[in-house]
């Protein structure tokens, strides 16, 4: 559960280079609600146990007014996303942005009355094909 900036870090890092189909995210204006499923590496029992797995895994925000998006097709449904990270932009508090940045410079912009997202592993996990990496380019 994230209500803050602080609770939200902490969520985006759980869910860092967890992989989106587009198919698989949906806004319902009706409920405000914004949810996604996820297949989520399990960072920290790679860095804790050694075992490097991911876990189908829920998203989703609370009391969203509006959804925008850059750098993908939402049509192409079978797209894969990597999620990058998670944030929260304040505006008139408690309303703000929330930001789900993806590689290759894709983004979700989630316009919300207050900051409430909710979290959760959806039934067993299974190895990982491999340990996600950020190579980082040189800029000279």
């Amino acid at each position: 559960l994230a209500v803050d900036q602080e609770d939200l870090s902490i969520l985006s890092a759980h869910m860092q280079d967890a992989l989106v189909r587009v198919g698989d995210m949906a806004f319902v204006p009706g409920a405000q609600r914004f949810a996604l499923l996820a297949d989520r590496f399990d960072w920290c029992g790679c860095v804790e146990a050694g075992r490097c797995e991911r876990a189908r895994s829920g998203l989703h925000f609370d009391y969203v007014s509006r959804v925008s998006h850059s750098g993908f097709d939402q049509n192409d449904r079978e797209v894969l996303l990597n999620v990058l990270s998670i944030t929260f932009e304040e505006r008139d508090l408690p309303a703000g942005i929330v930001v789900v940045n993806f590689s290759a410079g894709a983004a979700l912009r989630l316009e919300v009355e207050c900051l409430e997202a909710h979290m959760r592993d959806l039934g067993d996990r299974w190895q990982a094909k491999g340990t996600p990496a950020h190579p980082i380019e040189d800029q000279q």
